[in-house]
């Protein structure tokens, strides 16, 4: 009898069918990257020897990524210093790292932050500490640092040929389908001010200040399909639209996510600029790598790097973190007043033996979507076909990948030999577990020629000018929003444990992976061990 294990494995092969390089064609150089998947392994099988060593620490952060690394920049605000950030990856940030090349910084994931709602608070005070928000940090309308602001043209999308201005195609499409269109984002524009029965906006970020109307929540049990149906929009560029907001935040498609989560990523996005249209996002060469950058500051050498937690035993007096130093290949005993887990929520079952049995079944119960991220360094930017100019977000409609930005973009005054285009394709057209095996076994060639393949339709001249393509694979990139999973009972006991010990803190608390959940996470978990230290709100 084939296995689960020999079954999804086939599909994946089944997938790459036709994505091996053609005989004799010549690609770019390049690598092939990714998390540490032997660690994260090792993890998962055991193995490691009992420490060697033992230090005290006050408060030990497991987790690199933002919610890591806010949670300690919350500690460095309120005047505590002894802690330590422990990240099992070489380079912390998580989703919103970032590379260098001798041209530009690009990034490697997250590469935009929405103009933040006047409830963001702590996104804007990080803003606002960068001096990226210039002023009017309690306002509805702040100022921001233009060089900033997404320079315009902001985005576009490849269709038919032609690229259109915008994400919604608007041309080529009959009075009916422009109607539903307009009607869509009335209906958003609507939702982004509308509150439940409690008084609360319905979709708040942080998502866990929404309200907690029945009613509302109650989308959590449908699909973000199944809604714009029974609403009436069954226009296919609002149901493109829609899978593509999926697809782009939490890696999943639009018939497999929560109503409630599809509508947030349109309703949430309410935050204006006295000084931009509303739709502006705040963007960098480097995507999101400046705001991990300006969190990783304050840690100093208190942030350490390839260290690997492999067990955690809560004492009644301290609790007890036994960490693989890696580059030195030796265990190191941790003995920390308290801990806050800000890695993903999936590992904790394996690291703490002795986890209440419901808190581990919580843990278990997220499901993890798998991506890439290429780097394409060119000679020269593209020759452009018919339609809007280049753009900073370049979309492609009915392709598997989600199109690119443009690393230079921001830089538009200045004259630049060549480009970087981040490249980004959540992989969704299969079982997520199928993809990680193909993502094992898959060459980077292959996915060059994949990737080649899927830009040359718009851009015919794009293997000419090709210096080096690099390929990041994310295994486990997000907790994915299916239905069922925020409001119900696992993400909630996620999001409200604390032990006498151990506080959690990451985006899967929120059910969803972007920069203002991942950041509150890690601001409420370093909060509640103040609160505690304190005796009273920090």
């Amino acid at each position: 009898m084939t296995s689960r294990r020999d079954f999804l494995r086939s599909l994946g092969m089944l997938a790459l069918a036709g994505c091996a390089p053609r005989s004799g064609e010549t690609l770019p150089p390049g690598e092939l990257l990714g998390m540490d998947f032997a660690l994260g392994h090792r993890l998962r099988d055991g193995g490691f020897p009992e420490p060697s060593e033992t230090r005290r620490i006050g408060i030990a952060i497991i987790g690199g990524g933002i919610s890591g690394l806010s949670a300690a920049w919350r500690l460095g605000k309120a005047g505590f210093e002894d802690y330590l950030v422990l990240e099992l990856e070489k380079e912390a940030g998580g989703n919103s790292r970032s590379g260098q090349s001798p041209l530009v910084a690009y990034p490697w994931a997250a590469h935009y932050l929405p103009l933040p709602p006047p409830e963001a608070v702590w996104v804007r005070e990080l803003l606002a500490e960068t001096g990226v928000l210039i002023s009017g940090k309690d306002a509805a309308k702040p100022i921001y640092d233009e060089n900033f602001l997404c320079a315009t043209p902001q985005e576009r999308v490849f269709k038919d040929g032609v690229w259109h201005e915008g994400l919604l195609p608007t041309s080529g499409v009959d009075t009916a389908e422009r109607q539903q269109q307009q009607a869509f984002h009335a209906r958003m524009e609507e939702l982004k001010h509308a509150r439940g029965k409690d008084g609360r906006k319905i979709f708040a970020l942080p998502m866990q200040d929404s309200s907690a109307d029945p009613e509302w929540l109650a989308l959590d049990r449908i699909t973000f399909k199944q809604w714009l149906l029974d609403n009436g929009f069954s226009a296919p560029t609002l149901h493109w639209l829609a899978n593509y907001a999926c697809r782009d935040d939490f890696g999943t498609r639009h018939d497999q996510t929560s109503a409630w989560a599809g509508l947030h990523y349109f309703a949430c996005r309410s935050g204006e600029a006295q000084n931009a249209a509303p739709d502006h996002v705040l963007t960098a060469p480097d995507g999101n790598g400046w705001l991990t950058r300006a969190l990783m500051r304050p840690c100093g050498e208190r942030l350490k790097t390839g260290i690997a937690v492999w067990r955690l035993r809560e004492q009644k007096h301290a609790i007890e973190i036994d960490c693989w130093l890696a580059a030195e290949k030796r265990s190191l005993r941790l003995v920390a007043d308290k801990a806050i887990w800000a890695a993903p929520a999936f590992l904790l079952p394996r690291v703490w033996g002795e986890a209440p049995a419901p808190l581990k079944a919580a843990a278990r119960a997220g499901e993890y979507a798998p991506w890439i991220v290429a780097n394409l360094h060119l000679s020269d930017f593209p020759k452009e076909g018919h339609g809007t100019p280049l753009a900073w977000d370049n979309v492609l409609y009915d392709s598997p990948g989600l199109g690119y930005v443009v690393a230079t973009h921001q830089l538009i005054r200045r004259q630049l030999p060549g480009t970087v285009l981040t490249y980004y394709r959540a992989l969704t057209d299969q079982h997520p577990v199928a993809w990680r095996l193909q993502l094992l076994a898959l060459s980077r060639e292959s996915w060059v020629k994949a990737i080649l393949d899927d830009l040359s339709r718009p851009h015919a001249d794009i293997r000419s000018l090709v210096i080096r393509l690099d390929v990041f694979r994310y295994g486990h990139a997000m907790r994915r929003p299916v239905p069922g999973s925020l409001w119900g009972k696992e993400r909630r006991l996620l999001a409200d444990f604390v032990s006498p010990r151990l506080t959690l803190a990451h985006a899967d608390l929120s059910g969803f992976s972007i920069f203002e959940e991942a950041q509150y996470r890690g601001i409420v978990a370093a909060e509640r061990l103040l609160d505690k230290k304190s005796g009273g709100k920090a």
